[in-house]
């Protein structure tokens, strides 16, 4: 929002008119989005501003005191700007909305506008606007002309509302799989909160750092536990024995040389498309490496004959000469 004292020249005319020009009123604010106290303080009154919100006014309220200056139904940009203008100086966005400006693409459907505000500020959530006040410091900076905290603050803050593993899981891997964040920045955070609710984020932190990279392999991750296979190493990159890569698998058993792959284009988030993955396969079939494929929804639907295969598939490897490959773990933070 531009400061008052800018727009004194404008205020000085607006007093000196006896009507009020709204057609040109919205140009002067920031996504056509302006507070109660800027309207008074360009002579308006309350119940000029009562009217305006009628049907047929032209104005629409978005929230307490905030007013969409183009009336009809915002677009998500002016209301966050009205959440942001609501809540108040040094107001930042968190969670899901700050998530989506730093790049995050894996998100819930939750069309909340999730804010920080210094502690014992009075202002309260409503309607989509989440308020959360805090007396912690947090870090942030201006991404598309918003206040936005640092990607590590807002995932744990949406994190903490969210009660779907999987959804925490996806929303974290994203960030971290294209190096949006590192896992050390979220959990450097987490120890500095020190808030509740983060049973999950912690979860999802401790498969991470275990090599899973997707939603779909914490679910794999989840089965081998209970299958009664050796732990395999997550995400490694195998590598013929002259050098050259052949395949990054999701999971490999070093003792018998057997990879697992994840086989998805929406689960997996590999830098690699689903084609390249296909030819990776290949690679790995012509150095003599036996890999088990599996799709992500094998792995909820059918998890004992999942379990079946890679048993069945580890016996096999394990009577034939391990093959000459090398194996390195693949970490692309």
């Amino acid at each position: 929002m531009v400061e008052l004292w800018r727009r004194m020249p404008m205020i000085g005319r607006m007093a000196k008119k006896r009507s009020v020009d709204y057609a040109v009123l919205g140009d002067w604010f920031e996504d056509t989005v302006a507070t109660r106290r800027d309207l008074l303080a360009l002579g308006l009154s309350g119940n000029t501003m009562a009217l305006k919100c009628r049907p047929g006014g032209g104005w629409t309220r978005l929230f307490l005191g905030v007013y969409l200056l183009s009336g009809g139904a915002p677009s998500r940009r002016q209301l966050v700007r009205g959440a942001l203008l609501r809540a108040g100086p040094l107001t930042f966005l968190t969670g899901l909305e700050a998530a989506r400006l730093h790049g995050v693409r894996r998100l819930p459907e939750d069309q909340r506008i999730h804010v920080l505000v210094p502690h014992g500020r009075g202002v309260t959530s409503q309607g989509l606007m989440l308020v959360e006040r805090t007396n912690r410091a947090w870090t942030g900076n201006m991404i598309n002309g918003f206040p936005v905290a640092a990607l590590d603050r807002a995932l744990i803050d949406a994190a903490r509302r969210e009660s779907r593993l999987d959804v925490v899981r996806a929303l974290i891997a994203d960030a971290v799989q294209r190096q949006l964040c590192s896992p050390d920045d979220i959990t450097r955070e987490l120890r500095n909160l020190r808030l509740g609710g983060t049973a999950l984020p912690r979860q999802v932190l401790g498969e991470i750092r275990d090599g899973v990279r997707s939603a779909a392999e914490a679910w794999a991750h989840s089965l081998i536990k209970d299958s009664g296979l050796p732990a395999p190493t997550w995400n490694v990159q195998i590598r013929s024995a002259a050098g050259s890569q052949l395949a990054i698998v999701d999971a490999w058993w070093e003792e018998v040389g057997l990879a697992w792959q994840i086989d998805s284009i929406e689960f997996h988030l590999s830098p690699a498309s689903y084609s390249h993955t296909m030819a990776q396969h290949s690679a790995l079939l012509a150095q003599g490496v036996l890999t088990v494929h599996t799709v992500p929804s094998r792995l909820k639907k059918e998890p004992a004959g999942v379990m079946a295969e890679l048993q069945g598939a580890y016996r096999a490897a394990a009577q034939r000469p391990r093959p000459d490959v090398r194996a390195m773990l693949w970490r692309p933070v």
